[in-house]
Order: C-alpha cells, then sequence, then structure tokens
C-alpha cells in the first residue's frame, strides 16, 4: 500500500514537473521570437522611405538654357526690296530674316559657320524634311574622323527636328540640340537654329524659297537687293 501512494506521488511530481519545463520552454520560446496568434488577419507591408529628391541639373547636364532676348524669334521693321518669302542669312550678326513684306520681317536667333567655313551667295530651298537623318558628308569626315557615317533622325541628331536643304550644297538650314550655340560662329558653314524657331520657319517655307546668304562683312538690315 505505501508503495502504491509513493508511485502516485513521484508520478504527479514527474508531471508538475514536466508541465513546469514545458511552461518555461514555451515562455522562453515567446520571448525570443512572439507567435502570430492570428496568422490570417494581414499586416501592412513596411514602407520604404521615399527617393531622395534630385538636386535641378547643370547645364552640362541639358539644362534648359535661356536664350538671349536679341535672339528670340520676333517681328521686327525690315525695310528690303526682297520679295515677301525670302530668307535674308545675316552672318555677322547671326540673324536670319524671313521677309513678310509690308516693311517688316521674322527674325530669328541662328549659330552660323565658325572661322574659315563663313560662306556667301544665293540659294533656294530643294527639299524639307522633318527630323532628318544624318550623313556627314566626305570632306567633314575627313576632318572628324570619329564622326559616325550615318545617324538616324531623332532628339539625338545634329540636325535636330527640321532641316531645309539648299541647292546642290552640303550646307542645310536646320534645328539643333545645342540651342546654346544659337548666336555663335560654330558650325561647318549650315545655319542652325532652335528646334522651335525651326519648326516655326519650316512652316512658312516651300520648296524653291529664296536664301540668300550676307557675307561676313555685310550687314543684312541694309540689304538693298543687291547680292552678296
Amino acid at each position: 500500500m505505501l508503495n502504491l501512494d509513493a508511485f502516485k506521488l513521484n508520478s504527479r511530481a514527474a508531471g508538475f514537473g514536466a508541465l513546469a519545463i514545458g511552461m518555461i520552454a514555451f515562455s522562453a520560446s515567446a520571448t525570443a521570437s512572439p507567435l502570430q496568434l492570428f496568422p490570417f488577419i494581414m499586416t501592412p507591408p513596411a514602407q520604404s522611405a521615399p527617393p531622395p529628391v534630385l538636386s535641378t541639373p547643370s547645364e552640362d547636364q541639358g539644362a534648359a538654357v535661356e536664350t538671349p532676348a536679341r535672339l528670340k524669334r520676333q517681328i521686327v521693321s525690315y525695310p528690303t526690296r526682297e520679295a515677301p518669302g525670302t530668307i535674308v542669312i545675316d552672318t555677322p550678326n547671326t540673324y536670319l530674316y524671313y521677309v513678310l513684306g509690308g516693311g517688316q520681317a521674322v527674325r530669328y536667333g541662328i549659330g552660323v559657320g565658325r572661322d574659315g567655313f563663313t560662306w556667301s551667295g544665293v540659294q533656294s530651298v530643294t527639299k524639307k524634311a522633318e527630323w532628318p537623318d544624318w550623313t556627314p558628308p566626305p570632306e567633314m569626315i575627313a576632318r572628324q574622323p570619329y564622326l559616325p557615317r550615318h545617324m538616324a533622325g531623332g532628339p539625338g541628331n545634329p540636325l535636330g527636328a527640321r532641316a531645309m536643304y539648299l541647292g546642290g550644297t552640303v550646307y542645310r538650314i536646320h534645328g539643333t540640340n545645342a540651342p546654346e550655340t544659337i548666336g555663335t560662329h560654330v558650325s561647318s558653314g549650315c545655319i542652325r537654329l532652335t528646334n522651335e524657331d525651326v519648326a516655326d520657319l519650316y512652316s512658312r517655307v516651300n520648296v524653291g524659297t529664296r536664301v540668300i546668304v550676307l557675307p561676313m562683312d555685310r550687314r543684312a538690315d541694309n540689304t538693298d537687293g543687291k547680292r552678296g
């Protein structure tokens, strides 16, 4: 009888011990890694910090360039004997005039040929193109052999948004992806305008339009119908 009672006491003690050990283990586990009591409730995902605000790009990174007031497109007084619709290139002052008649013209700021690459004479527009391809002529390749042999039209193309080809020459009136060069002597002889201005001029010009390019020693606002 004593042995049986002792056995029961031992069994109860063992049970309480196991229970105590289990509770301690559960408590430790809960402390280390809390259990999710309701796994079916979705918790919102953690939100990442907002991206940093980028600083304004510099001009070297393609920032907008403010065109000087004198080079902005504008209607000006322009007495001339040239017929309405004529284009006059004032090379030394980096202006292009589109004659309206009645003593007025639309004046555009332009980029012209650098030293040694200016020219003068009378040509006509023989072709017009939107977002033209660019194929540098052989003489330009000879001077700058690193140039591409052909470049498809688009925003990165040096000819810009529009081009008007002059006679049988290699020269064009065209747009540019470098508006900061307007008002400078920078090209290999072509006449460049901002893309906005060349699109405006393009809408006014027809194939056959007369183009007068004045030499460096003559001003377009004194033109009297003579040829340079």
